[in-house]
């Protein structure tokens, strides 16, 4: 990614110079201190990311950072506001049923999902193009992991993936296909 002279643009020259936009890794005592602050055990591929990179520059192309241990917090400390603009219209909505909730990739659609679980949810990113990368602990693989969304207010609503990994790996393949196809 750094090959492109746009994202190069994007990033601190030491980032350009070590061709990595990430950061020293966290530390196990910082994903611990996270961990009982928050009061939850992190999902595994999460816990991963951060003990190779505390916060990453540009994981995305509507996010502009991934955030360090210390800053990471639940979405409804500071997005009260946003959070009601998506839970009150949806508040008669019938809830939405498993089958309909649960599907993942390309068939999804991003206005069915549940805006009751962003009350829940952990904000692991700034808001970047009116978007954010949450973290869902109400909806967990036999795994651990937790369901990941791109919570945007252009989808509208949430692209769901099965865990934060995956959901790394396709904002990847999305950024190499605007880097690729830049119109």
């Amino acid at each position: 990614m750094l090959a492109s002279a746009e994202v190069r643009g994007l990033v601190p020259s030491e980032a350009v110079e070590k061709a990595w936009i990430g950061f020293d890794g966290a530390t196990e005592r910082e994903i611990h201190a996270l961990e009982s602050r928050l009061g939850v055990r992190l999902p595994p591929s999460y816990r991963s990311f951060l003990s190779t990179s505390n916060g990453w520059r540009l994981p995305g192309p509507s996010v502009y950072d991934l955030w360090p241990t210390t800053r990471v917090a639940w979405f409804a400390e500071t997005n009260q506001d946003w959070i009601d603009a998506y839970v009150e219209p949806y508040a008669q909505v019938p809830p939405l049923p498993d089958e309909e909730y649960l599907v993942y990739g390309e068939t999804q659609d991003s206005v069915r999902f549940r805006p009751e679980y962003l009350q829940t949810a952990l904000q692991i990113s700034d808001r970047g193009d009116s978007a954010v990368y949450l973290l869902n602990p109400r909806v967990v693989t036999p795994e651990e992991e937790w369901e990941a969304w791109l919570f945007a207010n252009w989808l509208p609503g949430a692209a769901k993936y099965r865990s934060f990994r995956e959901m790394m790996q396709a904002e990847r393949e999305s950024f190499l296909r605007l880097l690729s196809n830049p119109t």
